[in-house]
């Protein structure tokens, strides 16, 4: 009769170095999925019409962190996002990562602008309107491609303008008051 030796046990001990950076991202990609997620709740009388206040978030990242900072926090938010309330890679998930990327490259391009640059106010309205344009054409591209539809984008192109101008104005408050805090 053979008698089976135990194998012994390996510990792998692996150590990850966090920066403050790090801490900064999780807490404000935490704060932008909790914002996400309660506006998800909210009814819609347009699909895909929403305020997108999660979007204050990114839009004061990038006036106070810079771009980097921004770009983590709303691809943070799209992915977790979708993760908790069930739509990773369903077409909502779709067409929330093709506006997040090109709302991003667009921030991107207009924080490379010379000069004094676009208020939080500019840069939410340039994100919201490129976020509705992107989602608009991927889901007549891929999802809807009917002629009628075109006839909803003055309607959502106007929507994203009114909610991009409502949260560019709150995250200019935001950041006003954390840059000269009372």
């Amino acid at each position: 009769m053979q008698i089976l030796k135990r194998p012994k046990q390996i510990t792998l001990k692996i150590t990850v170095q966090t920066t403050r950076e790090d801490h900064l991202v999780a807490l404000l990609a935490a704060l932008a999925i909790t914002i996400h997620i309660a506006e998800s709740a909210l009814p819609s009388p347009i699909p895909g019409a929403k305020p997108g206040l999660a979007n204050v978030i990114t839009i004061v990242c990038l006036s106070l962190y810079g771009w980097r900072i921004a770009a983590w926090v709303a691809l943070l938010r799209v992915l977790v996002g979708s993760l908790l309330l069930g739509t990773f890679l369903s077409p909502t998930f779709v067409l929330s990562l093709v506006g997040a990327v090109a709302s991003l490259a667009v921030l991107w391009l207009a924080t490379k602008i010379p000069g004094k640059g676009f208020s939080a106010i500019g840069f939410s309205l340039l994100a919201s309107m490129t976020h509705m344009t992107s989602q608009f054409w991927v889901a007549y591209l891929l999802f809807i491609p009917h002629e009628g539809l075109f006839h909803l984008l003055p309607v959502l192109l106007t929507i994203s303008i009114i909610f991009g101008l409502t949260s560019g104005i709150i995250a200019k408050h935001v950041t006003d008051r954390i840059r000269t805090p009372a």
